[in-house]
């Protein structure tokens, strides 16, 4: 977990202290609750309720299987092209592809926000403009963020008010691997990987003229979205071209934005604001043009996308957030070649990223991450019954942060890697696979004129990573899917060289120049489950950390030079560092859907839905901060030729389960509903949806975010949207 500086603002004692108190609460698991999500006959099942982000299992696709014209056909999971170098139907490692209409009733602002609710998978929040996956309780740079394959060169990781910079409106397609990824994509992947594909660059041929506009209204914040996209070709050479927008008005809360916890500890003594987010309102738009070649035996292309967004901090009411990020890219693909290596794919991005932190017009901090990816991956021809791939993947970015408040020094890190993936299928049941990563990272900071700095110095680091997974298909329905591995991961820039000031956060931040690699083991077991309408999964998962690099609070304040103050100083920031410990987490991932009813074209189906992490300091028992309760949902979706509903309830429960200095949340219901018709109108087609999102009004306050306190999600609202494809 990391964080980066935010322009100066003072903040008291107290409320900086309640800025950097996460909490969490880990529900016990009653038989009942067990019972909800594993004691069904029907099959585990990976379609999500439509209305709200409720689980998908793993392996498969959330993707409604009502059609429109008037059939109801069992849908066929695409394949998983993330951490899928050899395009096998099913992973060992838990999946979840999220596309389609299944997208359109699901997606929210931000990526975190619209993936909320898979299996396993939470967000930060720090507002409705801002919120980053969390993946079985890991954040930060232990999740990898994807843009086409390629990492999304930005700041997001460093600190909980950066945005990721992907709208999910941009996305044809959104893939999640949880668990042991790292063998692909590195240590920054122990967690999973989360992987936005917006195919700018055709790998199909395309005819014709194709295209799709797509507009949503509505929301706690007055959501406005719109986006276009049109693509054509002759069947060897296509281009592509989109764009989109977003604009939003401040949030509406049920009741005041302070929680219990800390209401009326404001300096003059009020309850703070009620019925609206202060500072929570935000624009984005964007786009992109692509462009390719493609052929019988391939592809080559290039790409261009733009993002531009402006948003509120909700923490400080007189801070703005202006980001930008430009992308340029290229991938190619030859296949049917002769020789030991079949196919070679290659992809290349560069990206320059920038964000500015401005205060009452004046800009306090810059931060600017530029640099470039490559990876290639090759395919060999089979030996016997054993099938794989090798590849390397070199990255180069530099990172800087400019202004009197930077809290980091400005790093160049490069990246090396070689691995390779191999996969040997035993006999008709038993698929064995098998995969490792060397990896080289070296950090260059420079002190720039920053006193605070002087003393930084290069560090760098060897690290290597294996894992093993297996599948094994105890009958034409059932298959069992295991998988265990060692993972290293390089510390961050951050996580070594930190030291300043963090007003977003209330904290002041030390790293720690002599960590060394974050090691741990990890694995899961998960039993799966496919027939016709019913399928689905439920799984286990247990990691290991020798050395998990977290922050803790020592007790002390420090102003922005880093000098100890007394705790009631009007600029005294709770004092962190960064320093390393054991650490285990574990817990479960569920979800089923059940065919309930299936007659003259009518079709219902039963949702049911649960996920549960637990973290701790394996030395002292204590929890560790920010992790997710226990959630349970279920819902029902139907469909009937054109038309589709769903409903669900997601009960969170409460976390009390948190470090000392930490606040707990309160536990909540959720009710969300939808509804959806599909029509054509000459070689037109088109979906329109109506969504109600938390209906019963309910305060949401999620553990996993640092604002807790002081920024609940939105109220009661309803979305409109509308999709036409030609």
């Amino acid at each position: 977990m990391s964080f980066v500086s935010s322009p100066k603002r003072a903040l008291s004692a107290r409320r900086a202290a309640r800025l950097s108190q996460p909490a969490r609460r880990l529900g016990a698991l009653t038989p009942l609750a067990f019972a909800l999500c594993c004691a069904t006959p029907a099959a585990w099942a990976q379609q999500a309720p439509a209305a709200a982000p409720a689980p998908a299992s793993a392996s498969t696709t959330v993707q409604p299987v009502g059609q429109a014209n008037g059939q109801t056909t069992t849908d066929l999971a695409p394949i998983m092209i993330t951490g899928n170098p050899l395009g096998s139907d099913a992973l060992s490692s838990p999946s979840t592809i999220v596309e389609g209409k299944a997208l359109d009733l699901r997606r929210e602002g931000t990526l975190g926000q619209t993936l909320n609710g898979l299996p396993g998978v939470s967000t930060t929040t720090y507002g409705p403009m801002v919120g980053r996956p969390i993946i079985r309780g890991l954040d930060g740079d232990r999740i990898r963020i994807m843009n086409n394959g390629l990492g999304s060169v930005d700041a997001s990781s460093l600190s909980f008010d950066h945005a990721v910079p992907i709208d999910p409106i941009s996305a044809g397609r959104i893939e999640v691997i949880r668990g042991p990824a790292a063998l692909l994509y590195g240590g920054n992947a122990v967690g999973g990987v989360v992987n936005v594909l917006d195919d700018r660059i055709p790998k199909e041929p395309i005819d014709g003229i194709h295209g799709k506009a797509q507009g949503d209204w509505g929301g706690a914040n007055d959501d406005r979205t719109g986006a276009v996209q049109v693509e054509g070709g002759d069947g060897k050479f296509a281009i592509r071209a989109d764009a989109y927008t977003r604009s939003t008005h401040e949030l509406r809360i049920p009741g005041y934005a302070d929680s219990g916890n800390v209401r009326g500890q404001n300096d003059d003594g009020d309850n703070g604001p009620r019925d609206h987010l202060p500072n929570s309102d935000g624009r984005v738009h964007g786009g992109g043009v692509g462009m390719s070649w493609t052929g019988d035996s391939g592809y080559a292309g290039l790409s261009y996308s733009g993002y531009d967004s402006d948003y509120g901090s909700v923490a400080e009411d007189s801070v703005r957030l202006k980001m930008r990020q430009e992308r340029f890219g290229a991938s190619g693909e030859i296949r049917d070649l002769d020789g030991f290596f079949k196919s070679i794919k290659a992809d290349f991005a560069y990206t320059d990223y920038q964000h500015k932190e401005v205060d009452d017009g004046e800009t306090g901090t810059i931060f600017k991450n530029r640099g470039y990816e490559a990876r290639i991956e090759a395919r060999h021809r089979d030996l016997g019954p054993v099938s794989g791939s090798i590849g390397l993947q070199v990255s180069q970015t530099q990172f800087s942060a400019l202004g009197d408040e930077a809290l980091v020094p400005s790093t160049d890190t490069n990246n090396f890697a070689l691995f390779a993936l191999e996969e040997w299928k035993v006999n008709d049941r038993l698929t064995l696979s098998a995969g490792g990563r060397l990896e080289y990272t070296r950090l260059d900071p420079s002190a720039g004129g920053n006193e605070r700095f002087l003393g930084a110095s290069k560090r760098d680091f060897t690290a290597g990573s294996f894992a093993l997974g297996a599948i094994y298909k105890l009958d034409s329905r059932w298959s069992l899917a295991a998988n265990a591995a060692y993972t290293e991961r390089a510390p961050t820039f951050y996580e070594l060289y930190a030291n300043g000031p963090h007003e977003a956060t209330g904290q002041y931040l030390i790293g720690d120049a002599g960590l060394n690699k974050e090691r741990s083991y990890s694995g899961d077991l998960g039993l799966r489950y496919k027939n016709g309408p019913n399928k689905g999964s439920f799984g286990v998962f247990y990691t290991h950390f020798r050395n998990y690099i977290t922050e803790a609070n020592t007790g002390l304040f420090a102003d922005d030079d880093g000098e100890i103050v007394p705790a009631g100083s009007d600029d005294a920031l709770s004092q962190a560092v960064y320093r390393a410990v054991p650490a285990d987490f574990y817990g479960f991932e569920a979800d089923t859907t059940m065919r309930v009813l299936e007659s003259g074209g009518h079709a219902l189906d039963l949702n049911l839905s649960g996920d549960y992490t637990q973290a701790r300091n394996s030395n002292t028992g204590e929890p560790l901060p920010r992790i997710p309760p226990l959630r349970l949902g279920m819902g029902f979706d139907y469909s009937y030729g054109p038309w589709g509903a769903g409903v669900s309830v997601t009960k969170a429960f409460a976390q009390h389960r948190r470090p000392d200095n930490d606040t707990s949340t309160a536990g909540y219901y959720r009710l969300d509903a939808n509804a959806s018709y599909t029509f054509k109108v000459g070689q037109t087609q088109w979906l329109a949806y109506l969504r109600g999102i938390n209906l019963t009004n309910q305060e949401i306050r999620y553990a996993t975010s640092i604002l807790r306190d002081v920024a609940p999600e939105g109220g009661r609202a309803v979305m409109v949207g509308m999709r036409a494809s030609f």
